[in-house]
C-alpha cells in the first residue's frame, strides 16, 4: 500500500480528507514561502503547494504527498495570515461589504510525477461593523487564516455567499484533490 502524506498541519486539512476516509500521516513542510515580488495570488498558491510537496516528499521518498496553500486575494493584493489582532481588524475591514477571491493551490508528487492546480472560489462579505470586527477578532479564530476568517467556524456569519467551491475557501478543493489523488492510487472511503 502506498504511503500517503499531507505536507500541511492546518486542522482543517486534515479534518477534510478523515472525514472523506483517508488513511494518512502528517509531515510538515519546511519550505520557504517567500514569493516574488508581485506573483499573482493564482500564481503564489501554485507556487507553494509545489515547494510544500516537494520539501516532505525529500523527508518521506517513496510515498504520494499532497501540498497545499490557500490566499485570499482583495484585487491584486494578497491577505495571508495575520501577526497581530490590528492585523487581523485591519484585513477584516478590507473585506467588509466586499467581493474578494479565495486560491487555493494543490500539489501531489510521488517524485516520479506531479500534479498541480489551482481552484479559485469568489466570496461575497456582509458589511461590517467595527462591534462585529472587534467581537470576531476577540475570538481569535482570525489568528490562523488567510484573510483573518474561516468560513466553517464563527466567521461563517461573515459572508453572504460564494461563487464556487466551498472546500476552496476552506483550503483544499476536495474533490478535485480527491480525483488527483485516485491517478496516484490512493483513495478516500469512496473511490472516484
Amino acid at each position: 500500500m502506498t504511503r500517503f502524506v499531507l505536507a500541511s498541519v492546518s486542522p482543517r486539512r486534515r479534518e477534510l480528507l478523515r472525514d472523506a476516509g483517508y488513511d494518512f500521516s502528517v509531515v510538515p513542510s519546511d519550505a520557504d514561502e517567500r514569493l516574488p515580488e508581485n506573483c499573482p495570488a493564482a500564481d503564489a498558491v501554485r507556487l507553494l503547494a509545489e515547494r510544500k510537496a516537494q520539501s516532505v516528499l525529500l523527508q518521506v521518498p517513496g510515498s504520494v504527498v499532497l501540498g497545499c496553500d490557500t490566499v485570499v486575494a482583495v484585487g491584486d493584493a494578497i491577505l495571508g495570515k495575520p501577526h497581530t489582532e490590528e492585523e487581523a481588524a485591519a484585513m477584516l475591514r478590507a473585506l467588509s461589504g466586499k467581493v474578494h477571491t479565495v486560491f487555493s493551490g494543490v500539489c501531489v508528487t510521488d517524485g516520479t510525477r506531479t500534479e498541480t492546480f489551482v481552484s479559485a472560489t469568489d466570496v461575497v462579505f456582509a458589511e461590517l461593523s467595527e462591534m462585529t470586527i472587534a467581537s470576531y477578532v476577540a475570538t481569535g479564530e482570525p489568528m490562523d487564516k488567510a484573510g483573518a476568517y474561516g468560513i466553517q467556524g464563527r466567521g461563517s456569519v461573515l459572508v453572504e455567499r460564494i461563487r464556487g467551491d466551498y472546500f476552496t475557501v476552506v483550503g483544499l478543493p476536495l474533490q478535485k484533490a480527491a480525483r488527483t489523488l485516485a491517478t496516484f492510487g490512493v483513495y478516500g472511503t469512496v473511490k472516484l
